[in-house]
């Protein structure tokens, strides 16, 4: 036997050794997902709209509760829109919707409540 036949044979042997040791380790890793599965719940990904849709959630209550401070005329329509948009979406953040909902709408009483007091849609505070 030839030095050279001698290193193919060794090349060979280290080959499979290696080839084997994936395989163990990929049919060990591929049980450990299978028991882990079968034990877990599966939670389905939220997709790109799911989270677009709870953005509008968290932007209508966030809208909603500044329009109640300053700009209401704007901010109360926006606030509405974006939550209905939210609910229309199904968003995982129903809650958080509805009070943007409510606050829109709470915009929009206290700018009739201003405009029927002052007249003009201008913030009094100091009597």
């Amino acid at each position: 036997m030839t030095l050279t036949d001698t290193v193919r044979r060794a090349e060979h042997a280290v080959g499979l050794a290696g080839l084997a040791g994936r395989t163990a380790r990929t049919e060990g890793t591929a049980r450990a997902e299978s028991t882990s599965d079968a034990s877990a719940p599966e939670k389905a990904p939220r997709s790109a709209a799911g989270r677009e849709a709870d953005g509008l959630a968290v932007a209508s209550f966030v809208l909603g509760l500044v329009g109640l401070l300053v700009m209401n005329v704007l901010l109360g329509p926006t606030a509405i829109v974006m939550a209905l948009l939210a609910l229309a979406r199904s968003t995982g953040r129903r809650g958080r919707a509805l009070l943007g909902l409510a606050l829109g709408v709470a915009d929009l009483v206290v700018l009739a409540v201003l405009v029927s007091a002052n007249g003009a849609v201008v913030w009094n505070v100091g009597g």
